[in-house]
Formats: C-alpha cells, sequence, structure tokens
C-alpha cells in the first residue's frame, strides 16, 4: 500500500472501532556509510529504511503500535487500541490541529551531492592525512565519511499534515600515537563542508592525542578550571533532562517550581533555538511550531521544556518540545537545538583570566558518575595543567566532582568557542566556561 492508502485506512479503522483521534508518524531514511584501514574499504553501508508509528486515543488514553511493512493497518490499529486498554491511568495528552509553519531552509551541504565514488575517496584521504600528521602515528583506528538524509511525516484526525526533512554529512578520525612505551588515541569529525578539509580534521585528531602523553595526576583540592567546549557540553547534555516538564512533573527534576529563580550565575544563558541554523526544524514531533526561547536567561530559569501534555498540566503552552525517540516511541519532552549562549573570550583569555588551575577538556563515566535527580556527579577526567594562564602538564588519572546547579552558579566566564557535536534529533553545545571551586580528587603531581 501507499502511505497514503495505509494512513487513510488505519484512521477509518481507529474511527470506527471508537477512537477519538488517530495519529500517524511516517519517517524514510537513506544512508550512506564508508570505513576504510590500511587504504582499503573496510565497511561499506547503504540503507533505506521506512517506518510508521500509529497513536491512537481511546477512553482518554494513549495507544501506540509501529510497522516497518505498509500493509494491514486495521490489525496495526488493534494493537494500538491493545496498549490503550492496558493503561491503567488516564493520559490526558492532546493532539495537535492544523496550523501554519515557518519557512525552514535545510543548511547547506555541499557533500550531500557526492557520488559514492567521491566520498569513499574522502574517506580514504582522510585516513592519508591522519597517517601524515604527525610522526609517531603509529595506526589509524577509524576513518569514516557518513551522509544521509530522512523525510518525518505527521498527520492526524484533527487536520494536522506537516512534512520535515533532513540532511547530514560528517567525517570522523581516530589517530593512535605511540611515542616510546605509551599509546594515545585522539579524535576528531566534521560535517557539512567541512567534510572535505580532511587534512584539519586528521590535524586536530593527531594533536588531540599528541598532548596526552607523559601525563601526570593532580593533587586532590578544589581548582579554578575551565571545561573545554566539548567537556562543558557532555556535563549540559547529561543533565539535560532536569530542564524537562515531564521530569519535572514526575519528581526526577531538581528544577521542578524553579521558574523565575536564579539557578545560575548571570554570565549564562541558555537558549533552545529549534531555527538554529545548525539543524533547523519548522516544528516538533508533535506537530506544534518551533518556538525559539530562552530556558535560562542571565542565570535565572525562565521556563521548563514542554510538549502538549506537560503545558496543558502546567496551565502554560507548549515550548515545541515534543520528541520521541523513535516513530513507534512514545511522545516524550526533549531540547531541540540546546546551548549555552557564547561569550565574547577565546579559550586562551579563559586561561589567563584563570592564572593557575586545570583545563578538563574530557570527562567520561556519564552513565554511572552522575544523578540527574539530584545534580550531583563524580567523573573520571584528563586534560591539562594551567600556570600563569598557560598549559604545561597534561593531567589524568583524576575525578571531578560537584553538583550541577551549583556549578552552573560557579561559571565566572564564557567563552567564544561554542560547537555542537554529532547532528543528531537533539544537538546540545556548550562554550568554555571558566568555573571557580571545583572539586579535583587526585594524586600529588611528580615531581
Amino acid at each position: 500500500m501507499t502511505f497514503e492508502a495505509f494512513r487513510k485506512a488505519a484512521f477509518e479503522a481507529a474511527l470506527a472501532a471508537g477512537c477519538t483521534t488517530a495519529e500517524t508518524c511516517f519517517s524514510e531514511e537513506e544512508s550512506f556509510c564508508a570505513q576504510v584501514l590500511d587504504q582499503q574499504l573496510e565497511k561499506y553501508t547503504v540503507s533505506l529504511s521506512c517506518a510508521l508509528g500509529l497513536r491512537v486515543q481511546y477512553q482518554g488514553r494513549n495507544g501506540y503500535a509501529y510497522t516497518e511493512q505498509l500493509e494491514n493497518p486495521e490489525q496495526l490499529v488493534a494493537r494500538a487500541l491493545d496498549n490503550a486498554r492496558v493503561i491503567e491511568n488516564t493520559d490526558d495528552h492532546p493532539m495537535m490541529g492544523p496550523c501554519a509553519y515557518r519557512p525552514v531552509a535545510l543548511p547547506e551541504d555541499p557533500c550531500a551531492g557526492l557520488s559514492e565514488a567521491e566520498k569513499i575517496a574522502l574517506a580514504m584521504d582522510l585516513e592519508k592525512q591522519a597517517l601524515a600528521a604527525d610522526p609517531r602515528v603509529d595506526r589509524v583506528e577509524t576513518a569514516l565519511v557518513e551522509t544521509g538524509h530522512g523525510t518525518l511525516r505527521l498527520d492526524n484526525t484533527l487536520g494536522l499534515s506537516a512534512t520535515r526533512q533532513d540532511r547530514f554529512s560528517l567525517s570522523y578520525v581516530c589517530a593512535i600515537l605511540k611515542q616510546g612505551d605509551q599509546v594515545q588515541d585522539g579524535a576528531a569529525f566534521r560535517v557539512r563542508g567541512e567534510v572535505k578539509d580532511t587534512a584539519a580534521c586528521a590535524a586536530e585528531a593527531a594533536a588531540e592525542a599528541a598532548c596526552r602523553f607523559d601525563a601526570q595526576s593532580a593533587a586532590p583540592g578544589t581548582y579554578p578550571v575551565v571545561f573545554r567546549y566539548d567537556a562543558a557540553a557532555d556535563l549540559l547534555a547529561a543533565f539535560a533532562s532536569v530542564f524537562s516538564a515531564d521530569a519535572a512533573q514526575k519528581g526526577l527534576s531538581l528544577l521542578a517550581g524553579q521558574e523565575g529563580q536564579r539557578i545560575a550565575s548571570e554570565a549564562v544563558t541558555i537558549m533552545d533555538d529549534p531555527f538554529h541554523p545548525y539543524a533547523p526544524r519548522a516544528f516538533d514531533d508533535e506537530g506544534v511550531p518551533s518556538l525559539t526561547k530562552a530556558v535560562v536567561e542571565k542565570g535565572v530559569l525562565k521556563t521548563l521544556l514542554h510538549n502538549l501534555k506537560t503545558a496543558r498540566k502546567a496551565g502554560v503552552s507548549s515550548t515545541s518540545n515534543a520528541s520521541r525517540g523513535s516513530v513507534g516511541s512514545p511522545v516524550g519532552v526533549a531540547p531541540s537545538n540546546f546551548y549555552i549562549v557564547p561569550g565574547e573570550k577565546t579559550r586562551e583569555q579563559l586561561l589567563a583570566d584563570m592564572g593557575d588551575g586545570l583545563l578538563i577538556t574530557e570527562v567520561s563515566g556519564l552513565h554511572a558518575g552522575l544523578n540527574p535527580v539530584s545534580g550531583d556527579f563524580s567523573l573520571l577526567a584528563r586534560g591539562m595543567r594551567v600556570e600563569n594562564g598557560r598549559c604545561t602538564v597534561p593531567v589524568e588519572q583524576i575525578t571531578v566532582a560537584g553538583q550541577f546547579l551549583q556549578l552552573l552558579k560557579h561559571v565566572r566566564a564564557v567563552g567564544s568557542d561554542l560547537k555542537f557535536g554529532f547532528p543528531g534529533s537533539v544537538n546540545i553545545a556548550s562554550p568554555s566556561l571558566l568555573v571557580d571551586d571545583i572539586k579535583i580528587a587526585g594524586k600529588d603531581l611528580a615531581k
């Protein structure tokens, strides 16, 4: 069956079975990936997929079902009804009616139009550039180029009909460097037009590994710290759920009831901007028109992130942050393009302002080492010791500990080096952050 015929039959079957409303979420995706090793094509993947999720509302309850085969719509409706019937409590989750959307232009991506042979050649060149980037490069663990595009369509029996598209391209390389008995790895990536700049990507990966040789621990204590943009973004991503109204209404967010209160230093403004040119979208995963908003403005919490359900419960409007993990998943809440607004100082200027302290370039153990409900974290970290504003000794085997809101309140300055990570349904970024009074656990520096 065609999508249109399947959707029409599913809606007719749902309404005939007593559902008040029904909604389809249809996704088509095509992707390509070329990964090379020793100038040989190690992995080559071309995939084309489509999937449809159905949501029905029956006696005040929401039921979901999912299929990758556009056939037998009546059976899909029956499965969604079965799921609705087993829900014990009513789920007052409205659907969006028809509305107009602001036009959104996808960012230019010159790599999206490359042939498969050209993409493979880029991956080959990326590996070559990495091997030549530093005489200590022993091998290249990964060198790949990946592209993709997709379409998402939302329709319901209230008259909603909304379609959006996305596309991406990226390159990624991980270089292994060897110096004496020491082995270190470093990785880097590029997106869209920068995918073609294989030399810069390879040089960054090699430099990342090179700066880790001869690392020492650090004396335990409380330090001023500059969290590099990627480490800061990892922390923000790990605690992004605290900004969800759904988590707050379930008692799982320390920001519940904190709207209008100061939760960070005046240097911190956090935006959720679905129109950001990195990955713009016209509507969220319920079809609500996108809305740009300051979630935190100069340290003050202005709003939590809402979908239609949490907004109705709170007596406010949706912030256009409905999200689905997949087309068959229940509707939840998630950011869109979520980032700390950059300041004017470079990372070098932040280090100079700090004087003596630590530059944290990586945090790990994000799943086990933090509690998003309490905000507490204790994470493995690595980076550089900073003396008189300059990086000196590489640092590893340390832990950085604290509480997320306290960290935000101790942000002294925000850098200018905002950079988003891999493109996805949620994009989270941060510039480098200069933070006072961070607890570090480690050992005394070797003399």
